[in-house]
């Protein structure tokens, strides 16, 4: 359902609360961050109390321009330090997550169980790891967490800074892979609304430009592509070799515009003794069932697993099993 039709419920946990905390997701990319700092904005207007929780010790690259740029303009603190923020009385704070559902996904899971009020904001598809004890305003035919606040920025006719619309505009493109995947008129609509606010297309292109080794790292994913059916192309990365997620789900981004390709895996090491499945689809393949096999999750355009103390060959072969399960 629409965040507009859900505003009450939203509305209601705003005015309950003393003090407001936001978490996105771990590795926060330009949708979480952009989704967080919009509805800071929106609680600023309201003369609330709010904090963003980061912990995240690296970033990717537009997400570390931004936090650069932005550094002393917006309340960020650390999970650690949480204890000096919330409000003696516990149902007086109010922990909003946004652009994920997913409990093993937040910033930092721990402090969870620390709110008696939680609430969702997020256009990923529900799962088994989803939090239960929150309130949530789901809507999946969005193209993104930041299309979702900037509704309400509409709704509620909230000005904000052009530096502030490009950011939320740049969530937006990166989500919809420069709009080409989950994207509505109302994708473009609210587009147009942004740049209507001082939104900038050149600034929104230099938050999302890419380092040259990176690109030429990723570059090495694309030589051992494998097809299954035709349409589910998997792609594999050398085991000397150590990717970011988000690397590894920009080869799987490019992987759709291959023709008949309808569903993408990319396989790589993403930490000393861990290895990461990342998956997109234009929407006609359930990556999300095959994921849930291997302990991960997503929704129908994207999604993830990882897999500690293993191979990147073992990985593979349980891949393979699971798009197999699920092609019976």
């Amino acid at each position: 359902m629409s965040i507009i039709k859900e505003r009450n419920k939203l509305l209601k946990a705003i005015n309950h609360a003393k003090t407001i905390f936001l978490m996105a997701h771990k590795d926060l990319d330009l949708d979480a961050l952009g989704s967080s700092i919009g509805l800071y904005l929106i609680l600023k207007r309201r003369k609330k109390k709010c904090y963003i929780i980061i912990d995240d010790k690296e970033h990717e690259l537009g997400v570390e321009k931004v936090l650069r740029e932005l550094d002393g303009c917006l309340n960020i603190i650390r999970s650690e330090n949480l204890p000096n923020y919330v409000s003696p009385k516990n149902s007086s704070n109010l922990l909003i997550i946004l652009d994920t559902n997913k409990q093993e996904l937040v910033q930092n899971p721990e402090i969870l169980e620390q709110f008696e009020k939680k609430l969702i904001i997020d256009h990923h598809e529900l799962g088994k790891s989803t939090i239960q004890d929150a309130e949530i305003i789901n809507d999946t035919k969005v193209s993104s967490t930041c299309e979702m606040i900037t509704n309400l920025i509409e709704y509620y006719d909230v000005e904000i800074d052009s530096y502030y619309a490009t950011i939320l505009l740049s969530g937006i493109v990166l989500d919809t892979n420069n709009y080409t995947l989950n994207t509505t008129a109302e994708t473009f609509y609210i587009s147009y609304y942004l740049s209507s606010l001082g939104a900038s297309a050149k600034k929104v292109q230099y938050l999302l430009k890419q380092d040259i080794n990176e690109y030429t790292e990723r570059q090495k994913l694309m030589s051992g592509i494998e097809t299954i059916d035709g349409k589910i192309a998997i792609t594999k990365a050398a085991p000397t070799t150590m990717y970011r997620r988000e690397d590894l789900a920009k080869v799987a981004d490019t992987l759709l515009f291959f023709n008949n390709i309808e569903a993408s895996f990319v396989i790589g090491k993403i930490g000393k003794n861990t290895i990461g499945i990342s998956a997109r689809s234009l929407g006609n393949y359930n990556i999300m069932k095959v994921l849930e096999h291997l302990g991960g999750g997503g929704d129908t355009f994207n999604g993830a697993a990882k897999f500690e103390n293993t191979t990147i060959t073992k990985v593979e072969q349980k891949l393979k099993k699971a798009i197999e399960k699920e092609g019976e």
